[in-house]
């Protein structure tokens, strides 16, 4: 507990000092302000998820050597990395903090452009060629390439493969969503597991999808239409996505327009294809929830709809 409340307060989400030892009021009013700055589920619980946020927070860039291994090395200095790759040029692809295999060869394309050992490790010769050349790189090649294809369009809905997550509570919206995408043409494979985010990430991936989509309460008041985001880049076509979404699915509610929110959990950020998680209503909302159900199908059909001008629509 006290290495929690230490690791909070380096981060600068201070407890009382009478909890030293407790997980009290404060430090779960910590916790969740550490969720949300970090675009983690906000419910004030230190689990899996939120502990591994507090140690990635942790970790500067030159902290220890970066290099591809399995299981993959994550942090913030992994994000310092792939942001000033890709602000010089070098696809280090989506900055999520994740030392993948788009981040080594960039890293190691980096290395043969600057007469550096090409051995895909960061270490203090290659930081030290980054920090040189940092102040003449600026934006994301990873953004600027995704954008483009966006740009580029239209696709088709048609013989696209949709993952859909569906959370427990939640299956006669599913239901009418896995329906009208099939009948779009599009190859649909429906999780209602209700496993963790890790666990459905690895599965999608597996899967192989060109779109991942998730139906779940929401942790907040109200509609939200969540994609991936991180200090240093965002997802661009989940957020179209998630855009398209929102727009129809809170006409379908008579919802005020909600602008969706770039968070940083776990399905979003290991999920490998753009990926939308849509939350039509807090778990606790009676009222909400019964409007859901009673508008299940105009919802899931705007959902539908949401996902085709996403994918359909150019940027």
């Amino acid at each position: 507990m006290r290495d929690l409340q230490q690791r909070l307060a380096k981060l600068g989400f201070e407890t009382a000092a009478v909890e030293g030892g407790v997980y009290g009021d404060s430090t779960a009013a910590a916790v969740r302000a550490f969720q949300a700055a970090r675009g983690l589920r906000v419910d004030g619980v230190c689990g899996r998820q939120t502990w591994s946020g507090l140690v990635e927070a942790g970790y500067r860039l030159g902290d220890r050597l970066l290099y591809h291994r399995t299981p993959m090395l994550r942090g913030d200095d992994v994000v310092d990395l792939q942001e000033k790759l890709n602000a010089l040029g070098f696809d280090a692809g989506r900055g999520d903090g994740i030392f993948g295999p788009n981040t080594a060869e960039a890293l190691r394309e980096f290395q043969r452009n600057v007469g550096a050992v090409t051995d895909g490790i960061c270490g203090p010769e290659s930081i030290s060629a980054l920090e040189r050349l940092s102040r003449f790189g600026g934006g994301s090649v990873a953004s600027v390439r995704e954008r483009e294809a966006l740009r580029d369009g239209a696709l088709r809905l048609a013989g696209r493969r949709v993952y859909l997550a569906v959370e427990p509570g939640l299956d006669a919206l599913g239901e009418v969503v896995a329906k009208g995408l099939m009948e779009l043409g599009a190859d649909v494979l429906v999780d209602a597991s209700g496993e963790d985010d890790s666990a459905i990430a690895v599965e999608a991936n597996r899967y192989a999808g060109d779109l991942f989509l998730g139906l779940r309460f929401g942790d907040i008041p109200g509609l939200s239409c969540d994609y991936f985001a991180s200090h240093a880049s965002r997802s661009e076509a989940g957020c179209h996505v998630a855009h398209c979404i929102s727009e129809e699915l809170a006409k379908a509610l008579d919802y005020p327009p909600a602008e969706p929110a770039g968070r940083a959990y776990a399905v979003l950020r290991e999920t490998r294809m753009p990926a939308v998680v849509c939350q039509p209503v807090q778990a606790n909302d009676v009222e909400g929830v019964r409007r859901l159900v009673g508008r299940a199908g105009a919802a899931g059909r705007a959902i539908v709809h949401g996902v085709q001008r996403g994918v359909e629509e150019p940027l």
